[in-house]
């Protein structure tokens, strides 16, 4: 049986927060991943703040429009950059909760414009991208098919913190195959 014949039976839900979205001048300010199976029950659950340099992540938040719309996000994110966990360290953790639910299985990656998300972990996390399948079940993707089709609308609370990122990722795709099992 080829990777292509193997029928998932777990998620791997990812969302991080980043001071922009280019992997290369961006860095991970946070970090969720949720495990779930294919009914969406939670198997296991895992957040951390990561540590980086103080003046080059306030150089990039000026340079983001975002940040200057969000400051509550910015400053709650400020004031963890230095208790935050290295990123090697988070990266680490992050393999060992891939290898615990996927074994030598790779891990589709799930979550919102999730395509962003995973060019940083390959930019900034090599290893973790080493367990990941090249197939990602990305949400925004329904969300244009349920828009243009359907006229299906998912009103998703804006939070911009990665845990409950993910929750509403989780929640919006939920609510689509909702919509198919009522029709």
């Amino acid at each position: 049986m080829s990777a292509n014949d193997i029928i998932p039976t777990k998620l791997l839900w990812v969302d991080l927060e980043m001071t922009g979205l280019d992997p290369n001048k961006d860095v991970i300010l946070e970090i969720a991943a949720e495990i779930t199976d294919c009914d969406f029950k939670t198997l296991e659950s895992y957040e951390t703040c990561i540590k980086q340099d103080r003046a080059k992540v306030l150089d990039r938040m000026q340079a983001n429009i975002w940040w200057r719309d969000y400051p509550e996000n910015r400053d709650s994110f400020v004031q963890k950059l230095d208790s935050g966990k290295q990123l090697q360290i988070a990266e680490q953790e992050m393999v060992a909760l891939v290898e615990k639910h996927f074994g030598n299985e790779s891990a589709i990656l799930a979550g919102n414009s999730i395509h962003n998300d995973r060019g940083f972990i390959k930019r900034w996390m090599p290893a973790l991208d080493l367990k990941l399948h090249y197939r990602m079940l990305d949400v925004s993707a329904w969300k244009i098919i349920m828009q243009a089709k359907y006229g299906v609308m998912y009103e998703k609370k804006e939070v911009h913190r990665a845990y409950d990122d993910i929750q509403a990722s989780i929640a919006e795709l939920q609510y689509y195959l909702d919509y198919f099992k009522n029709t």
